[in-house]
């Protein structure tokens, strides 16, 4: 089942040409102005809890869209709805576990219910699990397997049946550039990513053999590694605090996926650094696959001593509810003082 805001009207309508979204997480302040392509569409977004897909989802919002937010956290979810019905948006919760399929149908059965047609569907939610494959738990790769690979297969089943039959539709996925550049210590995940990559290639091949590819898109996003609450949620088994270098702001993400919704790139490297380790890999291999499993191992060296954990892959963690995390500021204080 899920679950409607009292008194919502379907369609809340713009009222001013331009508005301000305040991040009380961060005290950041964002001019948006309303995006014509946006106002009104309809647009579904999985792991809207926090990270990018928080992110995105409010920047949605205050562009107009009706958006539904779909996490396994559902008390969450309506704090989201209520920040984007206070922006003048429109959002219903509809909490759901994208790794069960039937939840996945549901999700969209509720989106048509509420608001009508599915315009776009943001495949995002994920889960991580660090440490060397063996040493991880054999359940917490499966788990991985089921929420960020066929997770993603399900959502993208889901809407493409309803593009394909209405002849129009956008689907965005979020993968990562760890797809293209496997990390060390984040096997599985990075086979997932490649995976999610794969699965937007063939998915526009197949639309363009339909003759829907005009109408019908496919896109990808690859991002660099960012500061969301992920790493407070991840799985670790590396016996050290979870983190990488040079991460990039999530806003850079959130701004590629809510572009993405109108304007779908087969597959979209974001930011100076996802960019150069994409282009890298296809030009020297071997030297960047190297450095990458180097850098990763120095990384988790110089994190803080901390106990296993599966963190949130099983089930759900109260901590991180925002759009960024606080991992940099922890790098800082662990370079600071290394023996911590």
């Amino acid at each position: 089942m899920y679950r409607m805001r009292p008194g919502s009207p379907p369609r809340i309508m713009a009222r001013t040409a331009q508005l301000r979204d305040h991040d009380e997480e961060t005290g950041r302040v964002r001019l948006m102005r309303r995006n014509d392509d946006l106002n009104g569409k309809i647009i579904v977004v999985t792991g809207a809890s926090s990270g990018f897909g928080r992110g995105a989802a409010i920047a949605l919002g205050a562009r107009g869209a009706h958006v539904v937010l779909a996490a396994r956290r559902g008390e969450v979810l309506e704090e989201v709805a209520t920040r984007i019905a206070a922006s003048g948006g429109s959002a219903v919760a509809v909490p759901t576990d994208v790794s069960d399929p039937e939840a996945v149908e549901n999700l969209a059965a509720a989106a048509e219910e509420h608001f009508g047609p599915i315009d776009v569907w943001i495949n995002n939610a994920a889960v991580g699990v660090m440490g060397l494959f063996w040493e991880v738990p054999l359940a917490d790769h499966a788990r991985l397997v089921d929420v960020d690979l066929k997770g993603m297969i399900f959502g993208a089943h889901v809407a493409l049946r309803r593009f394909a039959a209405r002849g129009e539709g956008v689907l965005v996925n979020v993968g990562s550039v760890a797809g293209e550049v496997p990390l060390a210590y984040q096997s599985t995940y990075s086979a997932v990513k490649a995976g999610i990559t794969s699965l937007g290639r063939s998915l526009t091949e197949e639309l363009r053999l339909a003759g829907l590819e005009e109408t019908v898109k496919v896109g990808t996003i690859l991002p660099w590694a960012a500061d969301t609450p992920w790493w407070d949620h991840v799985g670790n088994y590396t016996g050290h605090a979870p983190r990488l270098t040079a991460m990039d702001d999530p806003d850079l993400i959130v701004d590629a996926i809510v572009d993405a919704c109108t304007n779908p790139e087969q597959e979209r490297p974001v930011g100076p650094k996802g960019r150069a380790a994409h282009t890298s890999h296809r030009l020297f291999r071997e030297l960047t696959e190297r450095f990458s499993g180097t850098l990763s191992r120095a990384e988790i060296g110089n994190g803080a001593r901390v106990p296993d954990t599966a963190g949130a892959i099983h089930e759900p963690v109260a901590v991180g509810t925002a759009v960024h995390g606080d991992t940099r500021a922890r790098m800082v204080e662990e370079d600071a003082d290394p023996g911590s």
